[in-house]
C-alpha cells in the first residue's frame, strides 16, 4: 500500500513546521554586503575574502588553491 500526502504551504510555513531557524536577517545582511561590494567595485581582496569564507578548509584550502593556480600558471608559461 502506498499513501501520498500533498501539503500546500508557503516556504515560510514549511520552515516553521520543520522547526528550521529563520535566516531572513542573515540573508538580508549578506545580500546587502554583496550589493555594497558591487556598487563600490570588486577588488582582488574582496574575491580572496569570499573564497576564504566559502572554502570548507579555511586557510589550508586557500593555500591549496594558490598552489594549484601557481602551478597552472607556470605550466602555461605565465608564472615565475
Amino acid at each position: 500500500m502506498k499513501v501520498t500526502v500533498d501539503v500546500d504551504c508557503t516556504p515560510e510555513e514549511a520552515r516553521r513546521f520543520m522547526g528550521l531557524p529563520d535566516m531572513t536577517a542573515v540573508h538580508e545582511a549578506y545580500t546587502d554586503k554583496l550589493k555594497k561590494m558591487i556598487d563600490e567595485g570588486i577588488t582582488p581582496d574582496n574575491v580572496e575574502t569570499m573564497m576564504r569564507n566559502w572554502n570548507p578548509m579555511g586557510e589550508a584550502g586557500m593555500n591549496l588553491w594558490r598552489t594549484m593556480f601557481d602551478q597552472m600558471s607556470r605550466a602555461s608559461g605565465g608564472g615565475k
